[in-house]
């Protein structure tokens, strides 16, 4: 009778103690979850939650609260876990890393791109990233990837395909024509090289291609990557100035060169090759060629009085040397956000942005500019438009009524984003379709 009254006191102690840490765990999970919906409904009113290109898409079926994702994602509060199950925070933020997807061990997210409401501008690609015309291949930022890492890998696996491709006795100069020197250009040549395809690279700027244009302290790259023929790149937050020294060390190794300051105008199949028409007036032809240009094409204008003056810029390169002027920075965006903390502290620095509030800047540039406020170093001025561009002055309009500021200036940085070069590509022959929430990386 002991010995079963003992036995009854263990079981009972065990399930108290098992009955306690399951209510702890609830109650934690609870909170955890209260949390995440605090955070969403914040991420709505600030125009965060809904994504605006490549993004994650959780099977809920699947997903079994790991937390592999959150924990493998680099940037912060784009994912967490509601109601038992992983959801999306702050699509928007999201760059594309793919770190999360590959983390899942259910497999329960893909990769997408636009969103049922709000649709992308892309080139129609297959699997193997040819076009609608049979032999033009399309990789990088203009075929939705614009994430550093993602794009070399987007750049190596197109010249894989094309490499498979190549016939022999073709009639052309070249086996491959490659369009860029970005991201997805430079690892598309490495490759091309490591196949032993006769190829040459095109660069309407200088190599880098939009990152070069980058300010020289900017972040470009916040993953490791594998760069053909060098190896991985395991810098983390590397600037732009150590990755070019990156590319042009593996280009060197492997007796590369890129033709620069050259601009493909025109393209034009002819019996089997393309006939590829430059701004410099020559022509080359190619048996295939690979797209690795950027999505941006040429930077949106304002359209005000004044804009076309010289103290006007759509990019900033040497921030370091400006220094004790009057600057207006105009956009809401990261570009223009680095910008213009790149240029607080020795300048008297005013942002304008025509919103209430910045929505679509990643977390860590959100920290940084709400510090840089905090200090005193910069003026941001929400729900303003800049409407008039003089010699020493600016003019200011408020969204919200119909009042004005004049401000006294000396340089002003626009950044209202790029236009697709649809012109461009249509007349090559391209099909450009609308993209609502199509899958780009979806587990077999």
């Amino acid at each position: 009778m002991e010995l079963l009254l003992e036995e009854i006191v263990i079981y009972s102690t065990v399930f108290f103690l098992i009955l306690v840490v399951m209510i702890i765990y609830l109650r934690r999970q609870r909170k955890a979850s209260r949390i995440v919906s605090e955070k969403i409904e914040l991420a709505k009113k600030e125009g965060t939650h809904e994504p605006v290109s490549l993004h994650p898409v959780i099977d809920i079926n699947q997903c079994i609260q790991t937390g592999a994702c959150i924990a493998a994602c680099p940037e912060k509060d784009i994912l967490g876990i509601k109601d038992g199950k992983a959801t999306t925070i702050n699509a928007s933020q999201c760059i594309g890393h793919g770190a999360c997807y590959h983390a899942c061990p259910t497999e329960a997210i893909t990769l997408c791109i636009g969103t049922e409401k709000r649709g992308v501008d892309l080139p129609h690609v297959n699997y193997n990233f040819e076009t609608n015309i049979p032999g033009i291949f399309i990789a990088g930022e203009l075929g939705g990837m614009g994430l550093i890492k993602n794009a070399v890998e987007q750049g190596k696996q197109a010249a894989e395909n094309i490499a498979r491709s190549v016939h022999k006795n073709h009639k052309a100069d070249y086996d491959l024509l490659i369009v860029g020197a970005g991201p997805a250009g430079i690892s598309a040549t490495l490759t091309a090289r490591k196949h032993q395809l006769k190829s040459i690279t095109l660069e309407q700027d200088s190599l880098g291609g939009t990152v070069f244009n980058f300010p020289r302290s900017k972040i470009v790259m916040t993953a490791p990557m594998n760069l053909p023929l060098y190896g991985k790149v395991k810098l983390y937050e590397t600037s732009k100035a150590t990755l070019l020294e990156i590319w042009n060390k593996a280009l060197s190794k492997n007796q590369v060169s890129i033709v620069e300051n050259t601009k493909v105008e025109s393209i034009v199949s002819e019996n089997g090759y393309f006939r590829v028409g430059t701004n410099k007036g020559t022509e080359i032809t190619a048996h295939r060629v690979l797209l690795a240009i950027g999505r941006r094409g040429t930077p949106r204008k304002l359209n005000i009085p004044g804009e076309a003056t010289e103290k006007v810029a759509y990019r900033l390169l040497e921030p370091e040397d400006i220094q004790g002027k009057n600057i207006v920075v105009v956009g809401g965006g990261d570009s223009a956000v680095e910008t213009a903390m790149l240029l607080a502290g020795q300048n008297n620095v005013i942002l304008s942005y025509r919103k209430d509030a910045f929505q679509r800047i990643k977390p860590k540039n959100k920290e940084r500019i709400e510090q840089v406020v905090r200090e005193g170093k910069l003026d941001v001025r929400f729900n303003t438009n800049l409407t008039r561009i003089e010699e020493k002055e600016v003019v200011l309009a408020s969204t919200l009524d119909d009042s004005t500021e004049i401000l006294k200036n000396d340089l002003v940085y626009i950044f209202a984003g790029g236009e697709l070069p649809t012109g461009f590509l249509k007349k090559i022959g391209l099909e450009i379709t609308k993209k609502y929430g199509e899958t780009v990386l979806k587990h077999k």
